[in-house]
């Protein structure tokens, strides 16, 4: 039986989300978005809201919440801005559910519920300079020396790198399966800011998610004790897929309150502007531009909802969540190209909020798998090349 009707829990996540994104994103974005800053005020009034940890079991300092809320919160996060979005992409979707999946008990209680109570940030390391879909081409290095490891190398295009306590970081420990491109060589470390020989440095002059923080991290000779590798040696392929699946899933989401905000800018301008004497909206070719987006939207909505119905039951959504992300992206896409259109020569200007949406919406079809990866994924999938096996390890159940 399908049941399209959320529930009172998932609007009161979803309500919270859209207070946030109401109130501090939106009044000051194009501000932020112009002097390419992250808001100080954002990511303290995520946490107040407990929007940093919501979907986190409540015995680490969560409200227990489930995926499906998790998409709605993203989707109004991303309303307001998609660097509001990535905030809840990277610290719970890449951070937060994979320390709660892989990680010991002890590193859950040290470094999952301060996260999820809103006073830790935590970001995922993965990408690298000469590496990004090619995961095995990385050439971190994490060398085991008695009671620690010693982590050399750089990652890439890391959000939140300024702003992070914690990084899950991926890392070869087996150097003779690095030179054999041998995924079953890498590792996952958690690692602290304030660790020796670890720096972040921002990255400016970025198409999009200017009001974002992305940077690099260097990693010179850090000693990361013994006790923060994550699960086992060797599972770190594993882990990052996993991490993978879930950030994959709040892009989709997320790239719905794209196309939303794409919509409703539009509906809005339509009845403001008139040319040949009537308003814009009576045009034909502006109602279809409307009409693809409201397509657009309802059609990637229930491909998120369906890879979050699954993660819901604990099943594998690798498939599901690589087509809602690949769709979800696309339209969103198509979607701000044509805001751009129906404001015509405004829509050219940061006077309106079109053309921040549509420099935002490049970035997704890059970021975790592109757009070329997701398609070459769901042809293996229809061809046969390619299947999805049961989970290794269980995904939280929690209340719906």
């Amino acid at each position: 039986m399908i049941d399209f009707a959320y529930t009172d829990n998932q609007l009161m996540v979803r309500d919270m989300a859209r207070e946030v994104a109401g109130k501090v994103v939106i009044p000051s974005i194009t501000e932020f978005d112009r002097t390419q800053k992250m808001n100080p005020e954002l990511l303290p009034a995520m946490a107040e809201a407990n929007l940093l940890g919501f979907c986190i079991p409540e015995q680490y300092g969560g409200l227990g919440m489930d995926y499906i809320s998790l998409g709605l919160a993203s989707e109004e996060m991303e309303y307001g801005d998609t660097a509001a979005r990535v905030i809840l992409s990277v610290h719970i979707g890449l951070y937060s559910l994979p320390i709660l999946t892989w990680a010991n008990e002890a590193q859950r209680r040290k470094y999952l519920t301060p996260a999820a109570k809103g006073e830790k940030i935590g970001t995922f390391g993965l990408t690298e300079p000469a590496a990004g879909s090619d995961v095995v081409g990385l050439q971190s290095t994490a060398v085991k020396e008695g009671d620690h490891y010693v982590l050399n190398g750089e990652k890439m295009w890391i959000s939140l790198a300024d702003v992070a306590d914690y990084f899950l970081v991926f890392a070869w420990t087996d150097l003779e399966k690095k030179r054999n491109r041998d995924h079953s060589g890498l590792s996952a470390f958690i690692v602290e800011r304030d660790w020796e020989g670890l720096t972040t440095a921002s990255i400016h002059g970025k198409l999009g998610v200017r009001a974002g923080n992305t940077g690099s991290i260097s990693f010179q000779d850090v000693e990361v004790p013994a006790e923060n590798l994550v699960y086992e040696e060797g599972q770190g392929f594993k882990i990052a897929m996993f991490c993978l699946d879930q950030g994959r899933y709040t892009v989709a989401a997320g790239s719905c309150g794209l196309i939303k905000a794409c919509r409703d800018a539009c509906v809005k301008y339509s009845f403001e502007r008139k040319t040949f004497t009537k308003h814009i909206a009576e045009h034909q070719l502006v109602k279809q531009m409307i009409a693809n987006m409201e397509g657009g939207y309802e059609y990637a909505t229930n491909l998120w909802l369906k890879a979050g119905w699954l993660k819901n039951q604990g099943k594998r959504s690798t498939r599901a969540t690589s087509l809602a992300k690949w769709i979800a992206c696309r339209e969103a896409e198509e979607s701000s190209a044509n805001a751009v259109q129906v404001f015509g020569a405004y829509g050219f200007s940061d006077e309106y909020p079109v053309e921040r949406f549509y420099r935002n919406s490049k970035g997704a079809s890059i970021y975790e798998g592109t757009r070329e990866v997701h398609t070459l994924m769901q042809a293996d999938y229809v061809l046969g090349l390619r299947e999805d096996k049961e989970l290794e390890r269980d995904l939280p159940v929690v209340e719906q």
